[in-house]
């Protein structure tokens, strides 16, 4: 399975994604310090450093697909400052929203697979535009908001998943078991406690950051002044990637 990776930041989603046997083939970063984190950890996947540039052409060039290479899943955080509670919350209006660009490439490729990711207050602002966008070039759609204590991180660190699939019925779509937005099972009060516990105290502990707050679940060494507050906790959304990867093979 292979993924374009966009708004990568230093690499939270595409860890997750690694760790679910998805191969990620090309970053879309503009950040330099965030690029120095992903060309030390995946030196051989390529970075294009403005999302305005990538083209299914400029792919076909730099034989990312072609040849019987297809990209199955395109993920993004796409900047959430226009969306965020500290922010001035302006939403499609913030020169930041990006989302537009992101569904471009989506119209461009067609992938299977999408997954988009911000924080909870997308809710409130810009999320009807990525459901009626998906749904409207017959992406079925699910919505999940999970906080990472969900994972056993010492943060609740809400973030909303929207997973789009390009197939009638994905097994996310038909599963009850699986709360949605709106759903009765996922009220943020449960949902926080879903998988409590799933990592011990004991590895939050260990990975303790030296920059207090910043409980993330990113491994040590990695300097998290700059960049960790954008990024999204590997733990967090790997069971997201694990399912879509799960679903994928099992369609192939």
């Amino acid at each position: 399975m292979r993924a374009i990776s966009l708004f990568s930041g230093i690499g939270g989603i595409d860890l997750a994604a690694e760790w679910a046997g998805i191969e990620v083939v090309l970053f879309v970063e503009r950040d330099p310090f965030c690029q120095k984190v992903l060309n030390k950890h995946w030196p051989h996947v390529p970075i294009i450093d403005d999302i305005r540039k990538v083209t299914k052409e400029l792919l076909l060039r730099m034989g990312v697909i072609g040849n019987g290479r297809t990209i199955d899943l395109i993920f993004g955080g796409y900047p959430c400052q226009g969306e965020s509670g500290i922010g001035k919350r302006k939403g499609q209006e913030d020169e930041r929203w990006l989302w537009p660009e992101m569904f471009r490439l989506i119209r461009e490729l067609r992938p299977t697979w999408v997954l988009g990711e911000n924080v909870d207050g997308h809710l409130t602002m810009g999320y009807n535009e990525v459901i009626t966008n998906l749904e409207i070039e017959d992406y079925g759609t699910r919505t999940f908001v999970l906080p990472a204590v969900s994972v056993g991180a010492p943060h609740e660190r809400y973030r909303v998943f929207i997973v789009g699939n390009a197939s009638s019925q994905s097994k996310s779509q038909t599963d009850t078991s699986v709360g949605p937005v709106g759903g009765k099972r996922d009220t943020r009060k449960d949902s926080a406690w879903i998988t409590r516990g799933t990592l011990s105290p004991s590895y939050w502990q260990i990975h303790q950051p030296p920059v207090p707050g910043v409980d993330d679940g990113i491994p040590d060494r990695v300097e998290r002044s700059r960049a960790a507050g954008n990024a999204v906790v590997p733990q967090h959304v790997f069971p997201i990637l694990q399912a879509i990867k799960l679903i994928h093979d099992q369609a192939a």
